[in-house]
């Protein structure tokens, strides 16, 4: 495993990192024991930096993650967390934004609690582009203020953000202060606009944390979630893609985690999974070279796709009128 150093967090990261969305059921139904596993065998075999969220899966990736680091000496492991978007237990795909100082406080207080630590590495503000950016400004003033005041009391080490759209993404590198920037489904087969930033990212030292190497599911080689915002026109176009490599007797997810981990210029790449044999397949193939003619062929019949931008609130509504009784 590769180790590179974040931007001015100062960490040195593996270059393949650990995703713990998965851990909370967010992609399917997961064993916790097989969970927890999956974390051991990407310790064992060199990641150090895992992420998670208090919205996913409703606090449970949160504490199955806090299970599986429990006795684990804290120095071999790097961890962020995200604040300022909740998801009642109770009601799953019912989202609260909230970027206020006492709320990021005391729901910070409760992320560590059920990860077992008193610190966290980087903690990330939290997709506050959602409900049509009404929480953004709120959230850049407000919520980023509230995270350096934790950096300088010690809590945390590092502030960043997790969001989506790049042009927001522009506006943070070039007017606010941060010390790295979780970028995801922007460097993958189908999306390669993180690369517009690292000219910006490396002339302020912001670490460039790049996540959804397999586009949020649609490049695993099978169906999507219910949840992903890409519409039933576009994802046919990752079914051929998938439907390409089977045919070449090789796999999408294999070549998907190859390109997206191996550019030298990114400092890490997250992917998920709460299976111990997905964890060690993707770390062997992150180990491997990429074939460079099928990835051509892969990008050619995704060319329709090709950094489009997907629209997440629109899917978040469809999620919840589907979810009304008729």
């Amino acid at each position: 495993m590769q180790y590179r150093v974040l931007g001015r967090t100062g960490l040195r990261v593996s270059a393949l990192s650990f995703g713990a969305s998965s851990l909370g059921g967010v992609f399917r139904q997961v064993n916790e024991a097989e969970a927890i596993r999956a974390v051991h065998v990407a310790l064992d075999h060199g990641i150090n930096y895992f992420d998670v969220a208090p919205a996913y899966g409703a606090t449970r990736s949160e504490t199955v993650l806090g299970k599986a680091l429990k006795g684990i000496p804290r120095t071999r492991y790097f961890l962020s967390t995200k604040a300022g978007k909740y998801t009642d237990p109770r009601a799953y795909g019912q989202d609260t934004l909230d970027y206020s100082r006492q709320r990021i406080r005391s729901l910070l207080d409760d992320s560590m609690c059920r990860l077992g630590v008193d610190y966290i590495d980087i903690v990330h503000l939290h997709d506050f582009e959602y409900q049509g950016r009404a929480h953004t400004e709120w959230a850049l003033a407000e919520g980023i203020a509230a995270l350096q005041e934790l950096k300088r009391e010690g809590r945390i080490g590092s502030v960043s953000v997790g969001i989506y759209p790049m042009d927001l993404f522009h506006r943070i590198a070039d007017t606010v202060e941060v010390d790295a920037m979780l970028v995801h489904n922007h460097y993958c087969l189908n999306d390669t606009r993180l690369l517009e930033l690292i000219p910006k990212a490396g002339a302020k030292s912001i670490g460039l944390i790049n996540g959804s190497p397999f586009a949020s599911g649609l490049l695993t080689g099978r169906e999507a979630p219910a949840w992903h915002p890409a519409i039933e026109n576009d994802r046919r176009y990752f079914r051929a893609a998938t439907e390409h490599c089977r045919q070449q007797g090789l796999s999408i997810a294999k070549l998907a985690i190859q390109f997206s981990s191996q550019n030298p210029q990114i400092p890490t790449t997250l992917f998920s999974s709460a299976d111990p044999q997905s964890v060690l397949k993707n770390i062997q193939w992150h180990s491997e070279p990429c074939d460079i003619s099928l990835l051509a062929a892969v990008q050619q019949i995704l060319a329709p796709v090709m950094n489009k931008q997907w629209d997440y609130d629109a899917a978040v509504e469809r999620l919840k009128k589907a979810a009304e009784p008729v």
